[in-house]
């Protein structure tokens, strides 16, 4: 039987083979912690969105030419493990008068 590490990593090169990125290089473990700070700083379902929204802001910035795809992907991931880590959720809920 398959860890759950191993089944993520084996996930992970078929996305990325799929997509035809094999030569992308992707810390899972970096972007399953910035799924916990988003999870636990915001609601659950901020999780994936996090990851999703970051990952998206990487490849435009990579594929405009602001930056290669590594330093794409760390400032996209810091910003939002920033944005989550500083959010707070019962504020945010609090209207403004």
């Amino acid at each position: 039987m398959k860890s759950q590490e191993g089944t993520l990593e084996e996930w992970c090169r078929s996305l990325l083979q799929a997509y035809e990125l094999e030569d992308v290089q992707i810390d899972v473990n970096t972007i399953l912690s910035l799924a916990g700070v988003a999870a636990h700083s915001v609601v659950r379902p901020a999780a994936p969105l996090t990851t999703f929204i970051a990952g998206f802001a990487a490849g435009l910035a990579a594929g405009s030419g602001q930056a290669t795809n590594a330093a794409a992907m760390t400032a996209a991931m810091d910003r939002a493990r920033t944005l989550a880590a500083d959010y707070d959720a019962e504020s945010a809920r609090t209207p403004v008068e």
